[in-house]
Order: structure tokens, then C-alpha cells, then sequence
């Protein structure tokens, strides 16, 4: 029950940061398309369009992690192996923006990410590990090898390197 209930608020913690962001990027794209702000002689145009596409990127990619947590959630399952590849991405992402939140913006957002980070890991370490199923052959007995013999691989030659 636990992990449902995680996984629930992970989620819905995932979508509302994704809909700030897209609307803190949103507005930084029209003020900076307002404004004809320039960094080095860029083109403010380039400029508001890829902060529009990086808060549409960023959005999109928050919730597709909110949506395999409501999947992990609704079957109370660990999450396969790609999702599992992108909650862990995010979990890093949010480390390492924490990191640099903590120094740009103030204490306030840092524990605001670090209490995501820590949904994401709790989510990712509360499911038991998964028990290999039954193998097709039976069960070595005690002092039995477990697999066949070791031997010579085909097609392998093996010389000695010393005398």
C-alpha cells in the first residue's frame, strides 16, 4: 500500500512541476521575444523559440515519469527496465539541479527538488528485487555443478604466454 501511495504522490508531484515549468518557460520566452534580448549577438527569435521547445521538452518528459509512476502505481509493480532507465534519469536531474538551484535561486526551491529526489529513490528502492522464474531443467542437487562442465570453447584456441 505503501508504494502506491508513493508512487501517487510522485506523480502528482511530477505534473504539477511540469506545469510550472512549462509556464515559467513560457514566460521567459515571451519576455525575452518582447524584450529583443540578445545574448552575444543571438537571434532573440532563435532564442524565445528554444526556451518555448526546452519548456515543452522538459514538461513532456515530466510527465511521461509521472505517467509510468501512475503505471507502477495502478499494477503495484516495480517499473520495467526503461522506465526504470528514465526515473532514474530524472532522479538525477533533479540532484544535479538541486546542486545548482541551492546556489541561483534559494533554499526553498532545493528542498523542493531534493523532497522529488526523494520520491523518486523511494519509489525506486521500495519494490523487492524480482526472483528469477524456474529455470527448464531441475534443481542441482548438493555437490552437483550447476551448469555443464567447464571445457575448451569451439572455434577458441587457447596457447600458453609463458615458458
Amino acid at each position: 500500500m505503501l508504494r502506491r501511495i508513493v508512487a501517487g504522490v510522485a506523480a502528482a508531484v511530477l505534473v504539477a512541476e511540469a506545469a510550472v515549468l512549462v509556464l515559467v518557460h513560457i514566460v521567459l520566452g515571451a519576455t525575452t521575444a518582447n524584450q529583443s534580448m540578445s545574448i552575444a549577438g543571438s537571434d532573440p527569435d532563435v532564442m524565445s523559440k528554444a526556451t518555448y521547445v526546452l519548456g515543452a521538452g522538459m514538461g513532456g518528459f515530466l510527465t511521461l515519469c509521472a505517467v509510468l509512476l501512475v503505471v507502477a502505481a495502478v499494477r503495484d509493480r516495480a517499473p520495467g527496465r526503461l522506465a526504470r532507465v528514465v526515473l532514474i534519469a530524472a532522479a538525477v536531474t533533479h540532484g544535479f539541479l538541486g546542486a545548482v538551484v541551492a546556489a541561483l535561486v534559494g533554499w526553498g526551491a532545493f528542498a523542493a527538488l531534493m523532497v522529488i529526489l526523494c520520491l523518486l529513490v523511494l519509489l525506486l528502492t521500495l519494490y523487492p528485487k524480482r526472483e528469477p522464474g524456474p529455470g527448464p531443467g531441475p534443481e542441482p542437487g548438493p555437490g552437483q555443478a550447476a551448469g555443464p562442465p567447464p571445457g575448451p570453447v569451439p572455434g577458441v584456441s587457447v596457447t600458453p604466454t609463458s615458458p
